[in-house]
């Protein structure tokens, strides 16, 4: 037909998935493909982002029915990731935003805080019954990127990165007179 343009229809792939197309035809000048705000989400949930180390107070494993046991993490700070999209450098960074904590007994809790160590006292739980429990800390992480060291850019997202458990035994202490 005439006024049609042909072109080549390339596939942008990303790790093996197809995650967007471009069309090249011979009337449009080359120019550099553009790093998307959906290709650089597709790769920040496809990057390997730390999962929070649970830390609990009292330390060794166990503590008390009805006792106020601490729980806090030391990832507090934002982690950077330089990856290639379309052939341009692109910076991610992913900073926790949201602590959600899983105590091992059905409750949970959400903070913002990571929790501090002894004697601040930020996220405790007083487990009522003995037994063994599985506590753990999921994170939650907003992201913002740049391209080729250009001004950041905020992810439409965020993303949750599950936390290892730590078995803790619980148990209970009897008062007894001594004299």
């Amino acid at each position: 037909m005439e006024g049609d343009i042909e072109g080549v229809l390339y596939d942008i792939l990303l790790e093996g998935e197809v995650v967007s197309q471009t069309c090249v035809t011979d009337a449009q000048p080359q120019q550099q493909p553009q790093v998307t705000p959906g290709l650089v989400l597709n790769a920040f949930r496809r990057l390997a982002w730390p999962a929070s180390p649970l830390l609990i107070q009292p330390v060794g494993g166990r503590t008390l029915v009805n006792f106020a046991t601490n729980f806090y993490t030391d990832n507090t700070t934002p982690t950077r990731q330089s990856i290639s999209l379309l052939g341009q450098r692109v910076t991610v960074e992913a900073t926790p935003t949201t602590y959600t904590w899983r105590f091992g007994d059905g409750q949970s809790d959400a903070t913002t805080s990571p929790g501090a160590a002894y004697p601040t006292l930020d996220v405790t739980h007083d487990y009522l019954t003995k037994g063994r429990v599985a506590p753990s800390v999921d994170t939650t992480y907003a992201g913002r990127y740049r391209v080729n060291r250009g001004p950041w850019i905020a992810i439409p997202a965020t993303l949750t990165v599950p936390g290892a458990s730590v078995a803790i035994d619980v148990i209970e202490a009897r008062p007894t007179l001594v004299g």
